[in-house]
């Protein structure tokens, strides 16, 4: 059963991760999924208050961060609400209607098109997208670190205790 439990925390961990890139994925979410399996099949002794408040600090700020640092990047790049809710759509849309790319040109196409809809002009429309493009990658690297934080310190805590 021991197997069963680290070969379940190590997928949920690599789910995770995937996520981090890939928003229709759980991410952070089974990062956090793990901790609760690994306390299942071997106890959560090793956690205490203070594992608890740091693991969920941090998904309370990822989760935060992720929308906030997309419509930064929007409205960094003088995009309206309109193409914040375009990226967004193009977000989750993209990789599903074009694949292999769209994860990369859904944020783009998605603030783009809504900011045409919203009556901005293509030169507008294109720094909005730009705009979607660097606030998606940003919130990338950002969900990367944090994750591989709260994994660290996941091992940081079992070893410990």
């Amino acid at each position: 059963m021991d197997a069963l439990g680290w070969i379940l925390v190590v997928v949920l961990f690599a789910v995770g991760m995937a996520g981090a890139i890939f928003p229709i994925l759980p991410g952070v979410l089974a990062v956090y999924g793990a901790f609760f399996v690994y306390g299942l099949f071997f106890g959560f002794g090793e956690f205490g208050f203070w594992f608890w408040l740091l693991q969920t600090s941090i998904v309370a700020a990822l989760l935060i961060a992720d929308y906030v640092v997309n419509a930064w990047g929007v409205k960094k790049f003088g995009g309206s609400r309109a193409s914040v809710i375009g990226s967004t759509i193009g977000i989750i849309a993209g990789p599903f209607v074009i694949p292999g790319v769209g994860l990369i040109v859904g944020p783009f196409l998605g603030a783009w098109i809504g900011e045409l809809l919203a009556g901005a002009d293509m030169k507008q429309a294109t720094r909005a997208g730009l705009g979607a493009l660097v606030g998606f990658l940003s919130s990338t690297v950002v969900k990367l670190v944090l994750q591989t934080i709260m994994i660290a310190l996941f091992i940081v805590w079992i070893i410990a205790n």
